[in-house]
């Protein structure tokens, strides 16, 4: 009579198989509940604006100043990306270094007013870098795998509005701008409204304009900061010969005069008229009204900021413009949505009901301390950009039946991937 297999009497080698069996199967349960989850939330685009993000087409126009050396620097790179890489993974992964590289730099300089140790910025630099590197490939990757489509675009556009909040945050804190807490205020907050305006542009012309000096440029002035700050923590706080002014105090006005600058031209752009009927945006209404959310939510923040008897802005001023620039990067996913499925912008976004509370909060004379009222505050405006990122992904994904961090690779990469 033969004895029935017991799993000890199995070799170690099968055991191995069945675990990993096993793991595949619970992660694909995971995927699959994580899917349906997302599926159940409430629909953000509607059939009209899928089929117009599907038809979009990417259009820009003007070369920036480092871009003709850095293309073939770039063009190199991804030969070294494996085919199997989906475009957007590359991005990911660039932000998610980039963001814990200035999370890390944000906590360490205790609100941009304390210098930390040298290989701090050092790192906040190669998460740049490798941010700047990937978030330039990924397009040559998708043209390298034929695996194109608006997702790219909308995918890359929004992870740039991501870091643009958390690398001109740390760039202060490499230069110790916090001691001065109004004037880091408006360093970052005209950045954020440079960028907005950038968008602004692009949803009345109908096609992104690239100056002499733009974003790759900006990346290597903040690179710039964080390697001067890695081999002297304190240079920022020295004063220029017979100036007397600190060099931080210089960073800070150069970056508040480059952004006004940029912002100005952008706006001009703008006043021209759009390119749709009767000089209106690509969805064929006002080219002024997308200055309404970005001017409420400055009009908020600068509320906040000026009202508080607690003083938050000086005492947890990157803490305070994090929970801002979070709001920032969900009007601006908004307005590049907006221009890319050709649609009207909303009046109300629930990502004004932080800014909106902590004046209220304020108003009642702080019924909540609010020092934990701007980490309830960060905490929602997070999970508000994530649901919504996530939502319109999954939506678009579905609609053009692809993955987004999943591609199948061709047999041979597509020759000459241009930018």
């Amino acid at each position: 009579m033969t004895t029935p297999n017991r799993p000890f009497d199995r070799s170690p080698s099968a055991l191995i198989r069945d675990n990993i069996q096993q793991l595949k199967e619970k992660r694909d349960k995971l995927q699959n509940n994580a899917k349906e989850a997302v599926r159940r939330m409430p629909e953000v685009l509607t059939e009209q604006e899928l089929k117009r993000l599907k038809e979009h087409k990417y259009a820009s126009e003007g070369i920036t100043l480092f871009d003709p050396f850095m293309q073939e620097f770039w063009k190199w790179l991804v030969e070294f990306c494996p085919l199997w890489v989906a475009p957007n993974l590359l991005t990911i992964v660039g932000l998610a270094l980039n963001i814990g590289t200035s999370v890390l730099l944000m906590i360490e300089t205790n609100g941009a007013k304390e210098q930390c140790s040298s290989w701090i910025y050092f790192f906040t630099a190669l998460g740049l870098f490798f941010y700047q590197s990937l978030d330039a490939i990924d397009g040559k990757q998708a043209r390298r795998t034929n695996s194109q489509s608006p997702l790219g675009e909308l995918f890359d556009h929004g992870c740039d509005s991501v870091s643009a909040v958390f690398v001109t945050i740390a760039c202060c804190c490499a230069v110790q701008l916090g001691v001065y807490p109004w004037l880091m205020y408006f360093s970052c907050m005209l950045s954020f409204f440079a960028f907005y305006c950038a968008h602004w542009q692009t949803y009345v012309s109908g096609k992104l304009v690239f100056g002499k000096l733009d974003c790759t440029e900006a990346q290597f002035s903040f690179i710039t900061v964080y390697m001067i700050s890695t081999l002297s923590p304190s240079f920022w706080s020295k004063s220029i010969p017979y100036l007397q002014v600190e060099y931080r105090i210089l960073v800070a006005l150069l970056t508040i005069g480059s952004t006004i600058w940029s912002s100005f031209n952008n706006i001009r752009l703008v006043s021209r008229g759009g390119c749709g009927r009767n000089f209106s945006s690509v969805a064929g209404t006002s080219i002024i009204f997308p200055a309404w959310p970005i001017g409420l939510l400055l009009f908020l923040a600068t509320i906040a900021s000026n009202y508080s008897t607690s003083h938050v802005l000086e005492e947890h001023t990157s803490l305070h413009l994090l929970c801002y620039g979070i709001v920032f990067s969900k009007i601006t996913n908004r307005l590049i949505v907006a221009h890319m499925s050709r649609s009207s912008l909303n009046k109300w976004d629930t990502a004004y009901i932080g800014p909106l509370a902590v004046c209220i909060n304020q108003y009642f004379n702080l019924l909540i301390d609010e020092h934990v009222f701007l980490w309830f505050f960060l905490l929602y405006n997070l999970y508000d950009l994530l649901r919504y990122n996530v939502k319109v992904c999954q939506e678009l994904c579905d609609f053009l039946g692809i993955h987004c961090f999943r591609i199948k690779p061709p047999t041979e990469p597509i020759k000459n991937p241009q930018h």
